[in-house]
């Protein structure tokens, strides 16, 4: 006679599945990952799988959280937030404020909040976007911040200073500026933005 063995009883065990990934951290490299593309290729050659293998997701995830490609790059394209963190000092501050809210965006966030517009001659029709909203997001919220003649002309005088800084930090990668403290470049630095913003007397 034959005797049916029982298997043992399978134990449930806890899920070893990676931690949930907070949502806004992977917003924010999603977002990160797609203006480092933007910087190197032309907007009609990235494609959401470039974008998801840069970020470390998936296209759907990506999908999840922007709806499709083109709402992606607005965000990209959009200067508005990165403008809001750049002008928040003082007037008599900004220029250093703004030199170290540049490097810092380097450094720490890996998300410079003004050079990309550097590279909108890649970007065909979608660079006439990045120039638009440069000049209304960035340049032209700056000229309302100042005051006396030549509000225009000093703005944008301060923001090709700082361009010029971003450039030679971020792209160049100029080695003596990259092994100098920051606080050392915004002391060095900040009043050359600042003398542009500073009303003539």
């Amino acid at each position: 006679m034959s005797t049916v063995t029982t298997p043992p009883p399978v134990l449930a065990t806890a899920a070893t599945a990676a931690p949930r990934r907070d949502a806004e951290a992977t917003k924010a490299a999603i977002l990160r990952a797609a203006r480092h593309l933007l910087a190197r290729r032309a907007h009609a050659d990235i494609t959401l799988k470039a974008v998801a293998d840069r970020a470390g997701v998936s296209p759907p995830l990506i999908l999840k959280y922007f709806g499709n490609k083109d709402a992606l790059f607005a965000r990209v394209m959009s200067f508005e937030t990165d403008a809001t963190t750049l002008l928040d000092a003082p007037l008599e501050d900004l220029g250093r404020h703004m030199v170290r809210q540049l490097l810092i965006g380097q450094t720490e966030r890996g998300a410079d909040p003004v050079l990309r517009i550097v590279f909108a001659p890649l970007q065909g029709e979608q660079g006439d976007i990045l120039r638009a909203n440069f000049r209304t997001q960035v340049s032209d919220r700056l000229t309302e911040r100042l005051t006396g003649p030549d509000a225009g002309l000093r703005a944008e005088l301060a923001v090709s200073t700082l361009l010029g800084l971003g450039v030679m930090y971020g792209i160049a990668r100029g080695t003596s500026l990259r092994a100098t403290a920051i606080e050392d470049i915004v002391d060095r630095y900040g009043p050359t933005v600042q003398a542009h913003l500073t009303r003539p007397v």
